[in-house]
């Protein structure tokens, strides 16, 4: 009977429905979280709009392909998950939550990213991983305080040069792209602590070694000839790299994920499989 229920819910988005799937949110939450996360929404329910103080709201993995005027009333959001839904165009209300801090994005149908979003300059974390983007919009480099920046699984061939703005920038994530050359503006970026660079076409990887924030570099997967030059010291995953076994992906984005929403912003400890050898 709870499969039918759910069921009618995806299909007959009515008030009533959308009242059932979020019964329980009828005052401000203590923690002012709210994760409506998995629940076939086809709607966003309006009167979470009335919760003014919220600062998490996680709606990821629904159907969702629009938002309504009334979420610029969550003037104090500081975490928004919109991902595995249906955008094919970010709504502008998001530009319009300026305490932002982390934006999650992926897996939608997005082919670019609006002008406007250049006006959460509190953005630390962007998610735009495995959606349509066949270039990285120029306005992700007016980001100035974008410390990770997740871009996998999209169809990038380059990156633009204006990305060496982002002084903040430590860690990017460009797995599964359609890269040829290692992005010579990365090179230019010596503040850098991760850089991957997993399942792409790159055939030749110049030396990384002046990088002297350099972490972790993943080129695993790629046709190339040679293996980055790195300083002492810094962990490659890849060919001809040193170091097994190869780090744990779902340990290396559990990390990423807790360094991100950790409140002091401290970072964690990297997990065992992430650190250079001898630490």
């Amino acid at each position: 009977m709870g499969n039918a229920i759910r069921a009618l819910v995806a299909f007959v988005p009515t008030d009533c429905c959308q009242s059932y799937v979020v019964r329980d949110l009828r005052e401000m939450p203590t923690d002012k979280m709210v994760d409506l996360s998995g629940k076939r929404l086809r709607r966003f329910p309006a009167h979470v709009c009335s919760f003014q103080e919220l600062v998490k709201l996680y709606l990821s993995d629904n159907h969702l392909n629009s938002l309504p005027p009334e979420l610029g009333q969550l003037q104090n959001l500081q975490i928004l998950a919109l991902d595995f839904n249906n955008f094919k165009a970010l709504p502008q209300v998001v530009c319009t939550l300026k305490q932002l801090c982390i934006l999650y994005l992926g897996n939608n149908k997005l082919c670019d990213l609006p002008s406007e979003l250049s006006l959460l300059q509190n953005l630390r974390t962007l998610w735009v991983e495995a959606n349509c983007l066949t270039q990285l919009p120029d306005v992700v480099c007016e980001l100035r305080l974008l410390k990770t920046l997740h871009a996998g699984s999209n169809a990038l061939r380059l990156l633009p040069g204006q990305l060496q703005r982002l002084r903040e920038l430590r860690t990017i994530w460009l797995s599964g792209n359609l890269l040829t050359d290692f992005p010579a503006v990365l090179l230019h970026m010596p503040f850098l602590e991760v850089i991957d660079v997993d399942r792409n076409s790159i055939r030749y990887f110049p030396s990384l070694a002046h990088l002297s924030s350099l972490k972790l570099v993943i080129y695993d997967h790629n046709p190339c000839r040679n293996a980055p030059k790195v300083a002492k010291g810094v962990r490659r995953v890849g060919r001809w790299a040193e170091e097994t076994p190869e780090p744990d992906p779902r340990k290396a984005r559990r990390y990423a994920l807790t360094l991100e929403e950790s409140q002091d912003g401290e970072a964690p400890a990297l997990p065992s499989l992430l650190l250079p050898p001898n630490s």
